[in-house]
């Protein structure tokens, strides 16, 4: 069983088992139009498998095993997705999409080396999407803006929640703080990455950290991410603070893609030029794909944090250790 598994003291979930599915499917219905409006995204059809070696899976750190399969009829190896990030770019090409323009996706996944605990499950569900940019949009500003677009509409459907089920009364703070993750690092020099997350949310309420990738004045980088899809200066991670859990809860991970030369220095920092063979890469290089921002809304980590839950597998069906299970269980933490 995980370690990092908290289990708050005296915890009760505030909905049944059966009002908790109902909650789910308003959360997710009213949640998706919302952002669909804010971002004026169009909902589109994602895959859930690629072809192995294609280049347009997300190589997440480098480090995670893929899950891959055979196919009968195909003399070639299947991966199920791990997100989204490069299919959407090449998707957005495709489709003809214009600047102001964009798409959005229910994305499932299988992360089969994610620990699991309060937070992390093996089955990854988020809403990923995209939006063609301009190169003047390029900036923090934008970035920015674009947060602040995503957090009110969370607190809206927050809101909207809280009136049909006055019982939880989750409060989300609708202004977001904006940090970089050396501002961080010099601010608390002693504390780990996660320590300064909790730091800063518990702090804010609600916090954007900017820059994520690359490395720190101390050497070490505040969390990994591929070279491939964000521009390490243009990026984040949205948080909010969790009363249940006394931490930070990531519900985004997100940020202006890379252009030709963002894709090249950063496939260079990580030693990766080799996928530079790949046809995403090279559209990106040549500029034949449009410049983008795009991002990941975890969909049962929002329901995890509007409906006031302990553990995301009360909000998920996946696969869990057996002695979580039942610590869970005695703890009243109810795994669906």
């Amino acid at each position: 069983m995980s370690k990092s598994l908290y289990l708050p003291e005296g915890y009760a979930s505030a909905l049944t088992l059966r009002e908790t599915q109902h909650a789910i499917k308003y959360i997710k219905d009213l949640f998706q139009q919302t952002l669909s409006f804010a971002l004026t995204l169009d909902r589109v059809t994602a895959p859930l498998i690629v072809r192995a070696g294609s280049g347009i899976n997300d190589d997440l750190n480098g480090v995670e095993r893929k899950v891959d399969f055979s196919i009968k009829e195909i003399n070639d190896n299947a991966e199920v997705v791990q997100s989204l990030a490069k299919w959407k770019r090449m998707a957005l090409y495709r489709y003809g999409y214009n600047p102001g323009e964009g798409i959005y996706t229910d994305m499932n996944a299988i992360r089969r080396d994610d620990d699991t605990d309060n937070l992390h499950s093996i089955f990854v569900d988020q809403w990923d999407w995209e939006k063609v940019i301009t190169r003047d949009q390029r900036n923090v500003e934008f970035l920015e803006d674009t947060v602040r677009s995503i957090v009110k509409a969370i607190v809206y459907t927050s809101r909207k929640v809280d009136l049909r089920y006055p019982q939880l009364g989750v409060k989300l703070c609708d202004t977001p703080y904006f940090v970089t993750t050396q501002e961080l690092e010099d601010r608390y020099p002693d504390k780990t990455p996660k320590e300064r997350e909790d730091l800063i949310a518990r702090e804010h309420g609600t916090v954007f950290i900017r820059q994520i990738g690359g490395k720190l004045q101390s050497g070490i980088r505040h969390d990994g991410r591929a070279p491939d899809y964000d521009d390490w200066a243009l990026n984040g991670d949205l948080f909010f603070w969790n009363e249940v859990l006394g931490r930070a809860i990531e519900i985004s991970s997100m940020g202006i893609r890379v252009d030709a030369d963002s894709l090249r220095s950063q496939l260079a920092e990580l030693g990766a030029e080799d996928r530079m063979q790949y046809e995403f890469h090279q559209k990106v290089a040549d500029g034949t794909l449009p410049l983008t921002i795009g991002g990941g809304i975890g969909q049962s980590r929002l329901c995890m944090l509007l409906l006031g839950k302990a553990h995301i597998g009360e909000v998920q069906c996946s696969v869990w250790p057996s002695e979580m299970v039942e610590t869970c269980k005695k703890n009243g933490i109810t795994l669906l």
